[in-house]
């Protein structure tokens, strides 16, 4: 159960690195390209939904109540939907980034 909770930790805490990072990485990206931002936008909000689903998961491994199963519930469920809506739209921002990237070095 220990090695479960450390394991659990570390992808929460690698996924809010990995979501500072990808939000520093769409501040950061010039406004001539927006379809980049975009696509940064998506990865961030991708890795925001997995640390909601891991919290939620981490929490009904420690806590036992129904409350917790309601609130779990609502966490996995939004953080699901977060995540999938962000995967498929890095997935359609990501096929235009190279065609961007060749229209604005001319």
């Amino acid at each position: 159960m220990q090695t479960v909770n450390f394991i659990l930790v570390f992808l929460i805490i690698a996924s809010a690195v990995f979501y500072f990072y990808f939000k520093t990485r769409q501040f950061r990206t010039s406004q001539v390209f927006p379809i980049r931002k975009k696509m940064f936008a998506s990865k961030a909000g991708m890795f925001l939904g997995i640390m909601l689903v891991v919290f939620g998961v981490n929490q009904l491994l420690l806590f036992d109540g129904a409350i917790t199963y309601a609130v779990v519930a609502v966490f996995v469920v939004l953080g699901g939907y977060v995540s999938i809506f962000n995967w498929r739209a890095m997935k359609h921002y990501n096929r235009f980034v190279d065609e961007e990237t060749e229209l604005n070095t001319r």
